[in-house]
């Protein structure tokens, strides 16, 4: 789309403003070393390991640009339990003159929540029936393909955790389609299949910061590769007595 710049050009931590970079969530070397991160116009990947801060940066993004913390679109407004740390406080956005037409957070962990909410709202028609119809995987491919649309922001934290690999590439295929329809897409995810996505920019989230990195260099495709073209001698070194 020619001309099109997405909606979030760039997150920026505020560093004169953080108390103590030894309190939690500043403490986490990604989020401490942070400065200035350009999101790509069309999909960002985050990865790392676990509790290496990638779900706190997108969290915290989701609540700068007006998403429940627990995940949801603008309009919903409810919380289970506050556990969103302080970090959207201290964070600039800076966005592009587009105007959003959709948008939506995902977070797997606790969209049983969005889903309950839903349905209170009297508004699962839009989201393909009700998500507690459905296995965690249906009702979250129902979710793309039925509530996301063309001109959205879309945050997502691990959709993979409710997809094997074939809905993996199902959701591929619906995250092209919306960005080819103007789209832009911010995702946490430790799964080679997404993060496969062509012309994808993915930033590695480690000891050492926040870093781009390419497609074949993260461990998530590494691994990956080596595990299946090595299977036994891996399982042998792993489960030697």
């Amino acid at each position: 789309m020619a001309g099109w710049v997405g909606f979030v050009r760039s997150i920026e931590l505020l560093r004169e403003q953080v108390a103590s970079f030894g309190a939690y969530p500043y403490s986490i070397p990604a989020i401490a070393t942070l400065d200035k991160l350009e999101i790509d116009p069309r999909v960002t990947f985050f990865v790392g390991e676990n509790g290496a801060g990638k779900s706190t940066l997108l969290e915290a993004l989701a609540v700068a640009m007006r998403f429940n913390a627990e995940g949801g679109t603008k309009n919903f407004n409810f919380a289970t339990r506050r556990s969103e740390s302080e970090l959207h406080k201290v964070l600039r956005v800076a966005r592009t003159p587009r105007r959003q037409r959709d948008g939506f957070f995902l977070r797997a962990e606790s969209y049983y929540n969005v889903a309950s909410e839903a349905e209170r709202l009297d508004v699962t028609e839009y989201y393909g029936g009700s998500a507690h119809e459905k296995s965690h995987g249906e009702s979250f491919l129902a979710l793309a393909n039925e509530r996301f649309g063309n001109d959205g922001l879309y945050l997502l934290d691990e959709p993979e955790a409710a997809l094997s690999p074939q809905r993996q590439l199902s959701m591929l295929a619906i995250i092209h389609r919306l960005v080819r329809a103007g789209s832009q897409f911010v995702i946490a995810t430790h799964s080679p299949i997404l993060m496969a996505y062509p012309g994808a920019t993915i930033y590695h989230f480690g000891a050492s910061g926040i870093a781009p990195i390419a497609y074949e260099e993260t461990e998530h495709f590494m691994i990956t590769r080596d595990f299946l073209a090595n299977r036994e001698r891996y399982l042998k070194h792993l489960l030697a007595d």
